[in-house]
């Protein structure tokens, strides 16, 4: 059965895609390597083709573009989302590396931004460790940085790569498919995917900007329920992001207002506010 289950089945909702997926990278079939990076690379992406699904839609199958295509690695035949697969052997820190730094602000700018899954595996073991997706609707210029061009000796001497800032990502937009080397049940992958879908719908850049700064601010208070003085002690933060801006505490009242009517948020009166969660299952482990 392709996508999720209409009568809410829990059965249909175990493994992340493949009900065979196992954490362990696997050699693609008659595939030769041309060396150590390339090896681990080939592995990550056969790993993450048989395993992973659309977690948009929730098609069983994510479909591979040819190689080096400068947009996107896979895609959901379905749905026609597009995804970028970043992996590497460490855990992903306050950044990770990604192509020119032009072509990344074009993308942000148009329809063919593709959602970034970040894999992190074991070097040692060869096994997946934690497999996450950023929405597409999560990423905007201020969360480039424009990297130092390579030198005139480099290959491609004078090309500007980027890197993108990860540690302005609140946490809601960090939906995790595999956590420590648990697989999370798809149910609370789409609802989590879902709950935020509202983010692509934003007029412009600026309107998104403003929503993800005060769902960071949120993200520090740390708790599901909290008050409107609590995200009034972030002002001055908010302030050196926005420093022309001279009605900090009414933009923080707007956007906890936008948040709560897109039932992100649930008013609880007297300037309270509390995170609606609708997560029914509980992540599992698989052997």
């Amino acid at each position: 059965m392709n996508g999720f289950s209409p009568d809410g089945n829990s059965e249909h909702w175990q493994t992340v895609g493949n009900p065979e997926a196992t954490l362990n990278f696997e050699a693609a079939p008659g595939r030769i390597y041309q060396g150590p990076t390339q090896k681990i690379r080939s592995l990550s992406e056969y790993w993450f083709g048989q395993a992973a699904y659309c977690p948009s839609c929730g098609h069983l199958s994510l479909d591979q573009y040819p190689a080096n295509k400068p947009v996107a690695d896979f895609f959901c035949s379905r749905c026609g989302e597009q995804f970028e697969l970043k992996s590497q052997g460490r855990a992903f820190g306050a950044k990770v590396s990604d192509g020119a730094y032009r072509t990344m602000i074009e993308r942000l700018m148009s329809s063919t931004n593709p959602n970034l899954f970040l894999l992190q595996y074991d070097p040692h073991r060869l096994a997946v460790i934690n497999l996450l997706v950023i929405p597409k609707y999560f990423f905007i210029p201020g969360l480039v940085q424009q990297r130092t061009p390579l030198a005139q000796t480099a290959r491609r001497a004078g090309w500007i790569g980027c890197n993108i800032l990860l540690a302005g990502i609140p946490e809601v937009g960090r939906i995790f498919l595999i956590k420590d080397q648990i697989f999370q049940p798809r149910q609370i992958v789409h609802e989590k995917w879902r709950q935020t879908n509202f983010l692509k719908d934003q007029p412009d850049i600026g309107a998104k900007g403003w929503l993800l700064c005060v769902l960071r601010c949120i993200d520090r208070i740390r708790s599901d329920q909290f008050t409107l003085e609590q995200c009034y002690k972030f002002e001055q933060d908010i302030r050196t992001a926005y420093p022309n801006n001279r009605h900090i505490r009414e933009k923080i009242r707007q956007q906890l207002q936008i948040l709560r009517d897109k039932g992100y948020l649930e008013f609880c009166g007297r300037g309270t506010y509390r995170l609606v969660r609708n997560h029914p299952l509980e992540p599992i482990r698989l052997s």
